[in-house]
């Protein structure tokens, strides 16, 4: 059991930042008067605090540490050298304890109420028949191992059995099209496939064998194939082995299996940047990393194990497609002996009659305590004004977490309000903004802080944050860059096929050597809480005043006349520029001059005039990245005259049916600039 084991009132669970402040203050004579003395701490002394993080967390090694951090130069610091460890280990220390206590290791559901629920020793027995099967087909160290698979238990058994065996997962979702598949796995050269033969999503069953079969054919490089049959197949991939035969051993090599001992910075996986505007980044992280990480991570998100008194057998729930990085988040809840639920499926039901109350069922059916989504999800709940009091048993829920897009303070306050209805007056949220760079947060939340409606209420411990104006220097109220300036444990190791580590560094290091840009807008208060006002790359800036896109939409989403909106600032030769707002209006209303008044009304009184769109555009809907985010920038230079080729990629969009009408819009606007 972690450092988290002391012991209780179990009927008001001591917050985990908290448990961890006190062991701070009894084994290394250490106290602080408020979080952001030791936030201040955590940043200036790096070798002092990721210590503590990992005898806390109870992260074991067979080999001692040399240092825990060899230079604090990005990106060539190393972390932990010496030490060797297992992202699965870790997990699997949880078995015998968390089995006693009768919680399991995994629930999970699809949209049509199938469910699976795992214990830990049989999670744990599924993995290592998995990788005792992947091993005897030669499958070692450093080999990689390709999952087209939804957010399903074999997901995370697939992960498990390669992080014991030391090869290097990678996991693309099976609603993604085939071209962004191969965009990926062309790069990274798996060895070995795991496959579903079909998804049901939205009320739609789809055949994927086809896909698999392509995949297959397209990349040589693929040994072996495991493919779970699901009913929605229509036919056989020739030579694959039935995945549910691989995960099916049980015997006396699975009883005395092992997870192998790895370097600290031993690959685990490798996770893709969006690809909207050219190849995805191959991102790879270590398992040390991605552990140490999640050890301060679970402080902020308050999860300890769920067979832990002071937890109350948390539940924990992240919607997550597979393809996003928040899958890999929700998984690692199993590094802290939490229980996952993961929901396979639409959370809204079918797109012809939307039902936004289908995620909160499967959350109040599993018994989730601690429930995570988009921020998109919760303002399109608002929007559906649907009641959550009246769906029994999600009154367990206790925390809220929201990430991808800032979360509006109303939708957050309408939230509140919701679960007050409940007798959950203090319902925290956990606004989080990190990304898939560092499979991680760099702000977070703590719920020992107050309620910050639509803010991060804190920046993480151990890492290094900073707004910074365009002279380099940090700044408190006022936007800036987002940088960080000291080296943080799950920073990619590199980047698959990046041999000098080039594009790495002109990734996050071009700006200021040394010095992680990470491509968001970011306001540090005074209070310490933060927020995110867009991507850098798609702000927009009038007459010198750089504003955030993500506070436009706050201003006008609210509109009910709004159901999306989108805004773009084209630049013209001339050095004049034109803001286009593209609006989805909701059921029943449309773009007229009555919704244009109320958008400039809201733009003027939220923010400044100069926001003010110059151009309405009716659209069918929002173009959005396979992790939800909107599609800005593509857009963007759609409209300023890229070639498509360069700027659009079908597959790596979650909404590629709306492309061409935004194709066919930036180039009517082309024509008319051409005329004028």
């Amino acid at each position: 059991m972690t450092g988290a084991s002391t012991s209780v009132n179990a009927a008001v669970p001591v917050p985990q930042i908290r448990l961890y402040s006190d062991w701070l203050s009894v084994e290394r004579n250490r106290t602080f008067a408020d979080y952001e003395a030791l936030r201040r701490w955590s940043v200036e002394d790096l070798d002092g605090f990721w210590r503590s993080i990992w005898d806390y967390d109870r992260i074991e090694s067979p080999t001692p540490c040399k240092a825990a951090l060899s230079g604090d130069a990005m990106p060539d610091a190393r972390w932990f050298e010496g030490t060797r460890v297992n992202y699965a280990r870790h997990v699997f220390r949880h078995v015998i304890a968390a089995d006693e206590a009768g919680q399991p290791a995994i629930i999970a559901m699809d949209e049509r109420g199938g469910n699976v629920t795992l214990s830990w020793a049989e999670l744990r027995r599924q993995a290592a028949s998995l990788a005792l099967e992947l091993r005897g087909r030669g499958i070692g160290p450093g080999d990689r191992v390709a999952a087209y698979l939804p957010n399903i238990p074999a997901a995370v058994v697939g992960l498990l059995a390669c992080a014991s065996l030391g090869a290097i997962w990678t996991l693309c979702s099976p609603d993604m099209g085939i071209n962004a598949v191969l965009d990926r796995w062309r790069q990274t050269t798996p060895r070995a496939l795991i496959a579903v033969d079909g998804i049901f999503y939205a009320g739609k069953a789809m055949d994927r064998s086809a896909a698999v079969k392509d995949i297959c054919a397209s990349l040589p490089c693929i040994e072996a194939v495991f493919v779970i049959a699901t009913g929605h197949g229509a036919g056989e991939v020739p030579g694959a082995t039935d995945f549910a035969a691989a995960v099916a051993r049980n015997d006396d090599a699975v009883a005395a299996f092992e997870p192998e001992w790895l370097a600290f910075d031993h690959p685990l996986w490798i996770l893709y940047s969006s690809g909207t505007t050219g190849l995805p980044k191959a991102i790879v992280h270590g398992h040390g990393g991605v552990m140490l990480a999640t050890a301060a991570g679970r402080l902020h998100f308050d999860l300890g194990p769920s067979y832990a008194p002071n937890t109350l057998g948390d539940r924990f729930h992240w919607y997550s497609a597979s393809g996003w990085v928040m899958w890999n988040i929700q998984v690692g809840g199993l590094l802290s002996g939490t229980t996952i639920c993961l929901f396979d499926g639409s959370p809204s039901g079918t797109r012809a009659d939307p039902d936004w109350t289908a995620l909160w069922d499967f959350a109040a059916r599993s018994g989730v305590t601690w429930f995570g989504a988009g921020a998109a999800f919760f303002a399109s709940c608002r929007k559906a004004e649907i009641d959550i009091a009246s769906i029994p048993g999600v009154e367990r829920i206790r925390a809220l977490g929201s990430t991808g897009s800032p979360l509006p303070p109303d939708v957050q306050r309408w939230g509140t309000a919701q679960f007050a209805a409940l007798g959950r007056p203090d319902i925290w949220w956990c606004n989080v903004s990190g990304g898939t760079e560092i499979a991680a947060a760099f702000m977070a939340g703590n719920p020992e802080l107050p309620d910050t409606p639509g803010r991060l209420q804190c920046r993480h411990l151990g890492a290094a944050i900073e707004a910074w104006d365009e002279q380099g220097q940090p700044v408190i109220g006022e936007v800036g860059e987002l940088v960080c300036t000291l080296p943080f444990p799950s920073m990619p190791l590199y980047f698959w096929g990046d041999p000098d580590g080039s594009r790495y560094r002109e990734s996050y290091f071009s700006e200021w050597p040394g010095i992680w840009r990470h491509g968001d807008w970011l306001t540090v208060g005074e209070d310490g809480s933060c927020t995110i006002s867009g991507r850098s790359d798609a702000t927009i800036n009038r007459h010198g005043v750089r504003m955030g896109t993500a506070e436009i939409y706050a201003a006008v989403e609210q509109l009910p006349q709004i159901a999306d909106t989108m805004m773009i600032d084209v630049e013209a030769e001339d050095g004049s520029s034109k803001l286009i707002m593209f609006v989805v209006p909701a059921e029943g209303h449309g773009v007229d001059a009555a919704l244009e008044v109320a958008i400039a009304s809201a733009i003027r009184t939220s923010l400044s005039p100069r926001f003010v769109p110059d151009l309405l555009i009716a659209a069918p809907a929002i173009p959005l990245t396979l992790s939800g985010k909107k599609q800005e920038l593509p857009i963007k230079r759609l409209f300023a005259g890229w070639p498509v080729a360069k700027v659009v990629n079908a597959d790596a969009s979650a909404t590629p049916e709306v492309l061409p009408w935004y194709i066919d819009q930036a180039q009517r606007w082309q024509r008319a600039g051409a005329m004028s």
